[in-house]
């Protein structure tokens, strides 16, 4: 009885187990970064100027430190399509006979005519059309600069419906100068691009056939 009840629990921490899992991810840098602590400068008492107080008056509000966060304008539209044709043919022909035969058995076939014909052919055609489209905004944190200036960005939005929880991701690479008003980059402009839109719902799943189903299917005729 014990055991019959872990196996009934066994089952049902794998159930939730499964609801909760997380789909895999394409982005390969973290998420989020924290901005880098700045050193705390030693007030100099008894002049105008504080180092420590110092705030410029027409500073560039553009991101460009770890940590600072800037938005990325999604508009990916991809059309990509393909068509191929091929065909072959072949055919052949024997024609021969058996003459005369000296001193050897099974005379009777002397005479005898051999014709035989084949033809092959083949022919085959194949057409593939593939249409992405991919809008939205996603605001990224900056985790990395690099020496020329550049910036690692990465960022993660998750929206949990009724039925799981939608995962979109982005990573890239942005140079400062393609930054808009207001943070803003349009990620055609992201080198390195990674976005994605995943979700925990198994609504893929539903529609592949049990193992059970497939396993009697496939000697069953229907």
């Amino acid at each position: 009885m014990n055991t019959s009840r872990a196996f009934g629990l066994l089952l049902v921490l794998l159930g939730l187990a499964g609801c909760g899992t997380t789909p895999s991810t394409i982005v390969e840098h973290p998420i989020t970064a924290r901005p880098q602590a700045q050193p705390v400068q030693a007030a100099g008492n008894g002049a105008i100027y504080q180092t420590a107080a110092y705030r410029p008056l027409f500073e560039d509000r553009r991101a460009r430190h770890v940590g600072d966060v800037l938005t990325i304008v999604i508009s990916e539209n991809t059309r990509a399509g393909k068509q191929a044709s091929s065909n072959a043919s072949k055919t052949s022909e024997v024609d021969s006979s058996i003459g005369a035969i000296a001193g050897v058995p099974l005379k009777s076939f002397q005479g005898l005519g051999i014709n035989a014909e084949a033809s092959t052919s083949y022919d085959d055609k194949s057409a593939l059309n593939s249409s992405n489209t991919f809008t939205g905004n996603i605001t990224v944190t900056v985790v990395e600069v690099l020496p020329n200036g550049n910036l690692i960005v990465a960022g993660e939005k998750q929206v949990a419906l009724d039925k799981g929880t939608e995962y979109i991701r982005l990573s890239g690479v942005v140079q400062p100068d393609t930054i808009q008003a207001g943070n803003m980059v349009q990620s055609s402009k992201v080198a390195d691009a990674r976005i994605e839109y995943r979700t925990s719902a198994k609504f893929d799943t539903a529609e592949v056939m049990g193992w059970l189903a497939r396993f009697f299917l496939s000697f069953i005729p229907l």
